[in-house]
């Protein structure tokens, strides 16, 4: 039986869900709004890492010592009398991927993809806050205000003008 505190990962997430999409429906100024789409998206990214994990898993990097004694350093090695003309070179590859499959299968690696997703989304989260925030300043600039209640009220004054004037 699993308790609660085995997967206290999936609480954290659900909690900094939850405040961000409170923050964004609930406040009416502009800045709270993208702090909250900022929590939200740190909670995804949380998620994303959680599920990532793999339990007893190593960072998917061969080990430098097992290459070298399976490899011979990276190259082929080749005795001096194995030189042959052209029809007869063949080289056996069966071999060594039984070896690398058999090398691999003895450890645990862990995905590196939802890592690397990770990543790219933050830099996509940081643009994208900062687009956020260019407009913002734009608006405040155009308005005067970054709340949206009081941009309503000025856009429907000037709809108001607009028609009778």
């Amino acid at each position: 039986m699993t308790s609660i505190f085995e997967h206290y990962n999936y609480a954290v997430v659900i909690v900094l869900m939850m405040t961000g999409l409170y923050v964004v429906f609930a406040s009416s100024n502009m800045i709270k709004k993208l702090v909250g789409l900022s929590v939200f998206q740190t909670s995804v990214f949380i998620l994303y890492i959680t599920i990532g994990k793999v339990a007893g898993g190593k960072p998917p990097i061969i080990d430098p010592s097992d290459f070298k004694t399976h490899h011979g350093n990276g190259h082929e090695v080749v005795q001096a009398g194995e030189h042959a003309a052209a029809d007869t070179s063949h080289v056996d590859t069966s071999h060594s991927i039984v070896e690398t499959v058999h090398s691999t299968s003895d450890a645990i690696y862990s995905n590196p993809l939802p890592h690397v997703l990770i990543l790219t989304a933050i830099v996509v989260g940081v643009a994208t806050l900062a687009i956020g925030l260019a407009l913002v300043v734009r608006t405040r600039e155009a308005y005067g205000t970054i709340e949206e209640d009081e941009i309503d009220q000025l856009d429907y004054q000037n709809n108001l003008e607009g028609r009778t004037g």
